[in-house]
């Protein structure tokens, strides 16, 4: 579904990533994990558009998108959730969905995808006419998952979902995820809950220093010393 191919890309003089190759097959949960300044969110806004590749080919459903803007990246059905959500904190919950669906496919389902939203984040129902700017921290990046689901996406790419959630609030989020992909959505997961991530995940790649040092299922990237040391003491 999603190919990342041999991809290099650098900030000015610096070179982030290093001959990058990964894949995200239909219906999976894909986790992509390594410390921080390690190139994973680099990883995610080369994929979405934001920052254009050096080097290297990447596809989406057997279709180049190296060189395609985020706006049509997003019609193919990919959507990238950043960290800390980046929602419109002037607008209410319900604009803020409703930007979601800024695309006419999108917006000819508005009404169920609104529905579909609501169904997995009651929160929002509860708040829709409230400025997304008065919303908790969970609260805002259930918003920002929730207006991604709006564009009807077939994959997700979400960047530390969990980020500055209270524990309760972090299980409840992962099981929202497991969710969101039981309903036929493909997720790849940047997230520094290691432990977590690798319990969810179907596969999972270490990224070290802009390089992938390791990949396989969560038992097996568990096995490493490097990824126990880490982060599991």
């Amino acid at each position: 579904m999603l190919r990342l191919e041999k991809v290099d890309a650098y900030y000015k003089e610096l070179q982030a990533l290093w001959s990058i190759s990964l894949t995200v097959n239909e219906g999976e949960i894909v986790a992509l994990i390594g410390p921080n300044g390690a190139g994973k969110t680099t990883t995610l806004r080369i994929i979405s558009g934001l920052h254009k590749p050096a080097s290297g080919e990447i596809s989406f459903m057997n279709q180049s998108i190296s060189k395609l803007p985020s706006n049509r990246i997003v019609e193919l059905g990919l959507s990238h959730v950043p960290e800390t959500g980046k929602i419109f904190t002037a607008m209410s919950v319900y604009e803020n969905l409703e930007l979601g669906a800024f695309m006419k496919k999108a917006r000819k389902g508005k009404n169920q995808s609104l529905e579909r939203v609501f169904e997995i984040f009651p929160r929002l129902a509860e708040r829709k006419d409230q400025s997304a700017g008065t919303l908790s921290g969970g609260e805002r990046q259930m918003l920002a998952i929730g207006r991604a689901l709006m564009s009807e996406p077939r994959m997700l790419m979400l960047d530390e979902p969990s980020f500055g959630l209270a524990p309760i609030l972090v299980e409840h989020m992962f099981e929202t995820i497991a969710r969101i992909n039981e309903q036929g959505v493909s997720i790849l997961l940047v997230e520094q809950n290691v432990q977590a991530a690798l319990e969810l995940a179907h596969r999972a790649y270490l990224l070290e220093n802009g390089r992938i040092v390791g990949e396989g299922n969560g038992k097996q990237l568990l096995s490493f010393e490097s990824v126990r040391s880490a982060y599991l003491g």
